[in-house]
Parts: structure tokens; C-alpha cells; sequence
């Protein structure tokens, strides 16, 4: 192999790239951060991060730091199916990591953890771009600035660049994607009441199809989600839609209250929820992490976790094995095992309790009490992980009640 410029260069220097420059950093290695955006913006994404996921951020050390600069902790979730409380729940304590959930406003994060990849030994660069990707050994990387390119080269090239990712096209990998179900529309709020700064809330009405999501940071500033169907219009996207936004977060069963004195602190905008991933996230010197390996449906908010799980499996794989081809095969295999189980019941839970219609009621009719009756018949994957829970047939039926 030719000597490389670089051990690794992360193209994208968010939590999966940042991260990442952080942890091979620390241990020698010589990284180079790539960044278009010279400063971070609200861009409504996901700020919730499931425990298992916080796990995860705190054996790669980032956990420590986000909570020392913007993180916020949850230690409770609440769930209520309609007007019903199904679950008031202690994280730290049933869990297997006994972290809590976290959550922190998106552009504070980034700016953390990409100063601390550069503390680390990162080199980075930012207001640039990447305009294209050559797997091989070494993989190599055009870059643009200031209208002047140049072709720098690395044992490893990694495409952090979420869940459009021009890495994921360049590098040849086959995007597998499902159909569209699920939307989520998600804002920032200021000045909203909420009963506890340690709570998640999530708001199920199975009769219209619809949820709710709140996440408190703290001070009073929120974000703010509803989850609803493709088919059903609600056109929640632009400042003036705020209202229709609160209107539709009561209807699927939040307080009304809430949104009494709360304003809108950033965009609203609306995602589709399909998921969308590759079956094998490494390829000739070319490794894909995050939302750029796989997109899972954010309503039911598990892309950072994963994210952290697709860094720590990486950065495990790196310094154990000199052979970094062997160890994208390693880290490949190992994302897809994790991701196959989230993707699996992500789709268990959206049919149980999104889909509308009378066989759907009947579903839900044999199937709920049986797990409020035997809480092991829900698989925990979303909240304790993919390695807590089994995700095969005889855990479907369980799940659904059909055995």
C-alpha cells in the first residue's frame, strides 16, 4: 500500500465524525477533519439520545464533555396511550449502561466535539467541501476551498455526511430504502412550562395515527416533535405553521398547557421517516458511520445512539487489528447486526402503534394487555440496546401477542 497522507479523514465533523476524530486521535492516529459548514445551524434535528446510546458516549468520553458544555439528562420517560399512562419509568435504574437519556441543543454539541477532536490532535478544516471519494489503499478525497482543490489521500476514509451522503454514492455502496410511513415534525421552543426538566414525554393516540414527543433542556427551552402518517396532511413546516403544530401535539393527546406561553426558538420543519441504509457500511478503505451507514425512522429516536454504537464498533475494530481492511469487515458486520434488531422492532412498534383501522385496533386489543401483563414481551432494544433483546420471529409473535 502507498504511504497515505493521513491515517483516516472524517468527511463531516458532526457527533459521528467529531467523535471519531476524538477517540483515534487520542490514540495517534492522524486525522483529518473535513467540514462545509464554518459555523452550525439549527437544522431541526434529533436531540434525544436513548440510554444505551449515552452508554456508548461515555465509554468513547464524550458524555462527560457534552454534559459539561450543553447536554441535559433525563432520568424518567412517561408514556401515555391516549389519555392513559402506560409507563413512568427510571432509566438509571433499568437499564443495563444506568445512564440516563440525553439530550442538548444540535449546533452546541457540534461545536463541542469538534474543538475537542482538534484538542485531541485532529487536524480540521472547515468551509470546505468534498467533491468526491476513490476507495483503494489509500482511499483519497478531492477537496475544494476558495475555488482551488487538491487530492489528499488516507488508510481510511469515513463518510459522516448523514443521511443524504455523497460518501455513501461515491464509495459505491447500494442504498436500501423502505417505503414511506411515518413523518416527524420537529421545533424548538423557548419558554415552555414543562412539568419536570428530567422527563421525556411521548404522547401515542392510536385512533388518529399519531404522537407527540417532548424533550426539555433545561431553562425552559424544548424540542418539540409530533409523528403522524404520510397520507395525512398537516403541511407542518415553516414559522407560520407553528400553531397547526401545537394543535396537532394536542390532538394526539399532549397538554394543552405546555404551549401557553412557549414560542418557537428555531425552524420548524417536517422529515420522512423511511429508513434508509446499506446492508455492508465499509468497502475498499471506505467506511460509513451514522446516518450515512443507515437512517432509521427518527420517530422513534434512535440515530444518535446508533451513531455512537457505529463509532465505538469502529474505533474498537481500528485499534485492535493493524489490518484496517480486516477491521472495516469486522465493524461492517458488527453494524449490521445491531442495526438489523433497531430496524426490526422500529417496525413492530410503528405497525402496534401508528397504524389505524379496524384490524389494527384488533391487533392492539390482544396484543397490549398481554405486554402490560408481561413487560418482557416488548423487546427493550430501543431503550437498553440491540444486545439486550432478541429481534427474531418467536420475539415478533411474543411481541404481537400470536403465540
Amino acid at each position: 500500500m502507498a504511504d497515505a497522507t493521513y491515517d483516516i479523514i472524517t468527511i463531516g465533523g458532526g457527533l459521528a465524525g467529531a467523535s471519531l476524530a476524538k477517540a483515534m486521535a487520542e490514540r495517534g492516529a492522524r486525522v483529518l477533519v473535513l467540514e462545509r459548514e464554518t459555523k452550525f445551524r439549527d437544522r431541526v434535528r434529533g436531540e434525544g439520545m436513548p440510554p444505551w446510546g449515552a452508554a456508548d458516549a461515555q465509554e468513547l468520553g464524550v458524555r462527560e464533555l457534552l454534559l459539561a458544555n450543553c447536554g441535559h439528562e433525563h432520568t424518567w420517560w412517561d408514556v401515555y396511550m391516549g389519555p392513559m399512562q402506560v409507563q413512568h419509568r427510571n432509566i438509571v435504574e433499568t437499564t443495563p449502561g444506568g445512564v440516563p437519556t440525553l439530550t442538548f441543543y444540535h449546533p452546541e454539541m457540534q461545536e463541542t466535539l469538534i474543538a475537542a477532536a482538534e484538542a485531541a490532535g485532529a487536524e480540521v478544516r472547515r468551509g470546505v467541501r468534498a467533491k468526491a471519494v476513490k476507495p483503494g489503499a489509500p482511499a483519497s478525497v478531492t477537496v475544494e476551498h476558495n475555488g482551488s482543490s487538491e487530492e489528499l489521500s488516507a488508510r481510511l476514509v469515513v463518510g459522516a455526511d448523514g443521511r443524504n451522503s455523497p460518501v455513501r454514492k461515491w464509495g459505491g455502496f447500494a442504498s436500501h430504502d423502505d417505503g414511506p410511513r411515518l413523518r416527524i415534525a420537529g421545533v424548538l421552543f423557548e419558554n415552555m412550562d414543562t412539568p419536570a426538566d428530567d422527563t421525556t414525554r411521548l404522547v401515542i393516540n392510536p385512533a388518529l395515527g399519531r404522537g407527540a414527543i417532548i424533550f426539555p433542556q433545561g431553562g425552559g427551552r424544548v424540542r418539540a416533535y409530533v409523528v403522524h402518517w404520510v397520507h395525512e396532511p398537516l403541511g407542518l413546516q415553516g414559522d407560520e405553521n407553528v400553531p397547526k403544530f401545537i394543535t396537532a401535539a394536542v390532538e394526539a393527546g399532549m397538554p394543552e398547557e405546555l404551549y401557553a406561553g412557549a414560542k418557537a426558538a428555531g425552524p420548524l420543519a417536517t422529515f420522512e421517516g423511511a429508513d434508509s441504509f446499506v446492508e455492508q457500511p465499509y468497502r475498499d478503505g471506505v467506511a460509513l458511520v451514522g446516518d450515512a451507514a443507515a437512517t432509521s425512522d427518527p420517530s422513534w429516536g434512535q440515530g444518535l445512539a446508533m451513531t455512537m454504537r457505529d463509532v465505538r464498533l469502529l474505533r474498537d475494530a481500528l485499534t485492535s487489528n493493524d489490518d484496517w481492511d480486516a477491521a472495516g469487515r469486522v465493524y461492517a458486520a458488527a453494524h449490521g447486526r445491531d442495526f438489523g434488531k433497531v430496524h426490526a422492532v422500529e417496525d413492530w412498534f410503528t405497525r402496534l402503534f401508528f397504524e389505524t383501522g379496524p384490524d389494527a385496533d384488533a391487533r392492539r386489543a390482544t396484543a397490549i394487555p398481554l405486554q402490560l401483563q408481561e413487560v418482557d414481551r416488548t423487546p427493550d432494544v430501543l431503550f437498553s440496546g440491540p444486545e439486550s433483546s432478541a429481534a427474531d420471529e418467536q420475539a415478533r409473535r411474543r411481541f404481537f401477542g400470536e403465540e
